[in-house]
């Protein structure tokens, strides 16, 4: 039977890994390393719900093994996207608005909210990891929606890497691939993950994590994601402006006519 305290472990753990990481932040001099860890202080949560739990299934394992897949990839992505270049302009802006004292500061605005964040994001995975009870037209519909997002994920990080690794395509805008179909395919991938994953405990009749997939929502088009994006990017782009007139914001779809 799924307790509270299953949470409060997942958030300790959490935790954990985001104060390690804000140890070697504050020799790095660099808070958005955070960026990185994102998805593995969700993944992390899956530790404690494995072992806790009275009993846990092969639906249970695989479940895990998707939310490591998609954590390890996006972690390694960013990590390997990010290496060698100093810290985002959204954290500098953070560490400007926050001294003196940034350092200490850093870890409760930026690491420790993450976590706490990340926690109330896992709640979806608690019910399908640790209950047996599952309904499998729920979890058609989760493997489906992940298999789609992780795609949308992975490809679009692709091309987009493909297209940035050229020096010729510094302030052009991609506009080929998925980026044809939505200015965001990457967060519309993330998306349709975390909905995929509040299908599965569904199935296991827990609709009360609901929580969790809009949180996800919030952040990638209101908080962090498209809308913080999309302020700055036409400074650095300006034929972004272009792009925006017939390109859907984040659901994919056709190209409009102007």
């Amino acid at each position: 039977m799924i307790s509270f305290y299953f949470y409060l472990y997942a958030l300790a753990t959490s935790i954990s890994l985001a104060i390690l990481v804000w140890g070697l932040s504050l020799w790095l001099r660099d808070v958005s390393i955070v960026d990185s860890i994102w998805s593995l202080m969700i993944a992390v949560c899956t530790i404690p719900y494995l072992i806790l739990a009275p009993e846990v299934g092969i639906r249970g394992y695989l479940i895990t093994c998707l939310v490591w897949v998609w954590a390890l990839r996006l972690s390694g992505y960013i990590t390997w996207r990010n290496w060698g270049i100093e810290e985002d302009h959204r954290y500098k802006e953070i560490r400007k608005n926050n001294e003196p004292n940034f350092e200490v500061k850093s870890l409760y605005i930026i690491f420790v909210f993450q976590a706490f964040c990340a926690s109330i994001i896992s709640l979806s995975l608690l019910p399908s990891i640790a209950e047996k009870f599952a309904n499998g037209w729920f979890d058609y519909i989760g493997l489906f929606l992940f298999i789609v997002g992780f795609l949308f994920e992975s490809i679009s990080d692709y091309q987009l890497c493909i297209f940035k690794s050229n020096p010729v395509n510094k302030v052009r805008v991609f506009d080929k691939g998925l980026w044809r179909y939505t200015r965001h395919p990457n967060y519309f991938g993330d998306f349709c993950v975390w909905w995929g994953f509040f299908f599965f405990s569904l199935g296991s009749d827990s609709w009360w994590t609901i929580i969790s997939p809009l949180l996800m929502s919030f952040f990638l088009l209101k908080f962090s994601g498209v809308a913080v994006l999309e302020k700055t990017i036409k400074t650095r782009r300006p034929a972004y402006t272009e792009y925006v007139k017939y390109t859907n914001t984040f659901f994919p779809g056709p190209r409009k006519k102007l």
